[in-house]
This record gives C-alpha cells, sequence and structure tokens, in this order.
C-alpha cells in the first residue's frame, strides 16, 4: 500500500480537492470558476474533485444540498466537518493515520427520511484504465445509455438492468478513450459492503463502502466525450453509493437509504492506493484485488 494523502475545501461543500499517492494525483480537475460562487439550488457545476452528493444525485436539487453549502468545524482537532441542510446533517471525519483514507459519516433526521448518498469521486485515469468489480453483481443502465444499446429503449422505463460488466452489451469496465459516448451506471449485489478498484497502468485505488442496514452499490458515470452537448470532455466518476437510483425520486423499496428510528445512519468509507507488479493483470479474477 502507498500512502494516501487529502485535502478539502469545506467553505465549498466539503468538496475533496486532492487525493494523492507516491507523486500521483487521482482526482481529475476541470477550470470551472463558476464553482467557487454557487449557492444552495444552482445547477451543478462541474469542476472535477470529489463531491459529497446526497440527498440525491439527479433530479432536485441538482446533486444534492449539501456540495453548495458550506460545511464547518464540528471537532476540535479540525478533523470532522458538518454541513446542515434543510431536512438533515452531516457529519464528515476524515482520518489518514493508517496511510488510508478512511471517511466516517453520520446523517441525522427524522425517521423515515429517504435519501441517495453518492461520493461523487472524478478520477485522472488514462485511455487504459480499466474499473473491477466483485462477481454476480447487477448494472442498472439509465436512458442516456439508450443510444449505445443494441436494443431498442423499452417505452417508459426507468432504468433497465443486466449482469456486470456488459449490461446490454456494453462493456463497462473500459474506461477507455473518448468515442462520443456517456452512459451512468449502477452497479449492486454486493450485501453490505461494495468495492470497486480502478487500475490505470501499474498504480490501482480501491474504494470500499461499508453500510450496515443500507443499499450499498457503486455508480459509474463513464462520460467519454459524450457530455456536455456543444463542449464535450472526458470524464470518469467512480462513485461509492447508497441506494441503487442517481434520482431519489425514481426510489423504491430498497432503491435508497432510509433514516432508522433512532434518527441516524452512519457508513464508512476507505480508500486505498497499491502499485502493481509488473505485468500484473487482475482482468477476470474473481472480486476485487486485496
Amino acid at each position: 500500500m502507498i500512502p494516501l494523502a487529502v485535502q478539502v475545501d469545506a467553505g465549498h461543500g466539503g468538496r475533496w480537492t486532492s487525493l494523492r499517492s507516491g507523486g500521483r494525483e487521482w482526482l481529475w480537475h476541470r477550470d470551472e470558476p463558476q464553482r467557487a460562487h454557487v449557492i444552495p439550488g444552482d445547477a451543478f457545476v462541474d469542476a472535477g474533485g470529489f463531491e459529497e452528493c446526497v440527498p440525491t444525485v439527479r433530479g432536485f436539487p441538482d446533486h444534492g444540498d449539501a456540495w453548495s453549502r458550506a460545511w464547518n468545524v464540528a471537532d476540535d482537532a479540525g478533523l470532522a466537518h458538518v454541513v446542515r441542510c434543510p431536512h438533515f446533517e452531516l457529519t464528515r471525519s476524515i482520518d489518514v493515520r493508517t496511510g488510508a483514507v478512511v471517511a466516517e459519516y453520520r446523517l441525522t433526521a427524522e425517521p423515515g427520511f429517504r435519501f441517495v448518498w453518492a461520493g461523487h469521486a472524478l478520477l485522472d485515469l488514462s485511455e487504459q484504465a480499466f474499473l473491477q468489480l466483485g462477481r454476480n453483481l447487477q448494472a442498472r443502465l439509465f436512458p442516456e445509455a439508450g443510444p449505445y444499446l443494441g436494443q431498442a429503449w423499452p417505452d417508459g422505463a426507468d432504468w433497465i438492468e443486466e449482469n456486470w460488466p456488459a449490461p446490454a452489451g456494453l462493456r463497462l469496465e473500459d474506461l477507455g478513450p473518448a468515442d462520443g459516448s456517456a452512459v451512468g451506471a449502477v452497479i449492486y449485489g454486493a450485501g453490505t459492503a461494495a468495492t470497486a478498484v480502478v487500475h490505470d497502468g501499474p498504480d490501482r485505488l480501491r474504494m470500499t463502502l461499508q453500510a450496515a442496514g443500507q443499499p450499498v452499490s457503486v455508480a459509474l458515470w463513464r462520460n467519454l466525450g459524450g457530455f456536455p452537448r456543444g463542449r464535450p470532455y472526458r470524464s470518469i466518476g467512480v462513485e461509492p453509493m447508497l441506494g441503487r437510483v442517481f434520482d431519489l425520486a425514481q426510489a423504491g423499496e430498497g432503491d435508497c437509504a432510509v433514516t432508522p428510528a433512532a434518527g441516524e445512519v452512519r457508513w464508512r468509507l476507505t480508500v486505498t492506493a497499491y502499485h502493481q507488479k509488473e505485468g500484473a493483470d487482475y482482468r477476470g479474477s474473481s472480486g476485487p484485488a486485496a
């Protein structure tokens, strides 16, 4: 394992602005001066980094209600921050003492509060990068994938669901060169933990999300130069998620996190970085590399 270092911008949504290991910056960035001036209710401004998206990703508020608000220091050591939104409060503490980045989250709200959370990590990856998940997983594709499928999109469907890693024939684990496509997917089925490993040359980044009693998944935003219209760029989002949909309004039973009677939900995200042995290739293995 190569020690990771993280930097956050509490004043601008608690955004992770840097995630470095062994001289490599893992987070992708885009020059977007409007990011510093957003206010709650604004449309999402895509500047890269790692955004905290809650209580939804798509829908309203766009990318949630936390990314556009200032977070405040919540402890004397300055390692925990809190954001207060109209219907919930989210506290996050980050520890890097072991060389891993361990982020602990606690959301408090009225019992029965429904939400989706995504660690919206946009990664700086080469065209040879690929994503490794576990076995026996399901992938939900959303309507923007329709033009790239070898089949018609079902009338009125919010999503289609098939097996990972090639739902409807799309090899989504390949995070390759720009081809004009942009596809979002949510991959789930790993029980109480979800792990994603991104391989890029000799480097790999592993993210593991744990949340007892809540649905966990990995969201993928594979934008290979298909978004936005008119001025597209390549950006890859590998996003640990609570929930199984991007838009909270589309969530059915089991598709989102729900605050229990105690009024709080806790989860943990652990991020580690490694350097692979020369020539190693983990494609086709039985699960995410350790």
